[in-house]
């Protein structure tokens, strides 16, 4: 499973996706997945960023983008507004996640979240042995990472369940394999497509 990007997430979420959906990507850096998306599936979409040079480079890429911070929400946009709403190994860099959640599912049908998974054992072991991680899901040294959050795959579905997000689907992977065994120690990386509770 890989894309021209290099991105197992990107397959994931395009196989989560129909044809000509609306989609807004939260945190989308220089646009690469929506320009993916784009090209795989004819998706109508925005991309949100606050950081100017991920703008321009969406600019660059052909892709529409708004300058928004996400910790302040998503008060611009419509109720349902979109099929789904993405956010693509970001979600551990906004402040307020289960806000974030919230409004994820307010203006989109559905959404996408992929993160890494800081339960995984390399994650672990590090911990155990005096330091804070560093990998290739977690590629940032402690001192300068943008992520505020770090949580587990078993910690993110808690959450779900506390606030009646749910999960239709989830996939997990180490590299390039899918992780079925103890996904919450084995997985550095994990994609949810989540809706509301019925």
């Amino acid at each position: 499973m890989t894309n021209i990007l290099g991105r197992l997430d990107f397959d994931v979420i395009a196989d989560w996706i129909k044809p000509g959906e609306s989609i807004l990507d939260l945190g989308c850096g220089d646009g690469s997945l929506l320009r993916f998306l784009k090209e795989e599936k004819g998706v109508l979409g925005y991309g949100v960023d606050f950081d100017r040079q991920n703008v321009l480079a969406c600019i660059r890429n052909g892709v529409n983008v708004i300058q928004i911070d996400l910790d302040r929400g998503l008060a611009g946009f419509e109720d349902g507004f979109f099929d789904h709403v993405v956010m693509s190994l970001s979600l551990q860099t906004v402040r307020h996640t289960e806000q974030m959640l919230a409004e994820m599912l307010r203006v989109g049908r559905e959404a996408v979240v992929s993160f890494p998974n800081f339960g995984h054992r390399s994650h672990r072991e590090a911990i155990a042995e005096g330091h804070m991680p560093v990998s290739k899901s977690l590629p940032y040294q402690w001192y300068n990472s943008p992520n505020v959050r770090f949580f587990t795959m078993d910690d993110f579905e808690a959450l779900c369940s506390r606030c009646g997000i749910a999960i239709k689907e989830r996939l997990a992977f180490d590299g390039e394999q899918v992780v079925a065994d103890d996904p919450n120690l084995n997985a550095s990386i994990a994609v949810y497509r989540l809706g509301r509770a019925a």
